[in-house]
């Protein structure tokens, strides 16, 4: 019976002749191995260093940071769209810390006060009849 069972064929159940063999893929001309993805590429091509002057020295940074370096500068300069843009960035970046730091914990009579007033705000929107 455990031989009529396996070559059943219906919903779910293809034909063991057609079936993918063991080892073989169902897309030959798939994606290559070794291929990157443009989060891959995006992240070494910004890794990548670079010299840039600064002043009166030279200094060897990655590309992400003298991308930063030139924005903050033009930031400096009265550049409104690059300040606008260092600060978006700095509001996603350090807003978490910021805020984590500021979460007070509630002390007992806070925590009383609180139940008080949330107990009064349910007695006052319970429909009277």
């Amino acid at each position: 019976m455990s031989e009529q069972e396996d070559d059943s064929v219906g919903y779910r159940k293809p034909p063991a002749k057609t079936r993918f063999q063991p080892g073989q893929s169902g897309n030959p001309n798939g994606r290559p191995k070794g291929s990157v993805n443009l989060k891959t590429d995006l992240r070494s091509e910004l890794s990548e260093r670079i010299r840039i002057r600064e002043g009166e020295r030279s200094l060897k940074v990655s590309k992400q940071r003298a991308m930063l370096k030139a924005l903050v500068a033009k930031a400096l300069k009265g550049d409104a769209r690059a300040a606008n843009v260092v600060l978006t960035l700095v509001g996603k970046l350090f807003e978490p810390e910021v805020a984590a730091e500021q979460v007070p914990s509630l002390t007992s009579d806070d925590q009383a006060i609180l139940e008080r007033f949330l107990a009064r705000r349910i007695t006052e929107q319970e429909p009277k009849i």
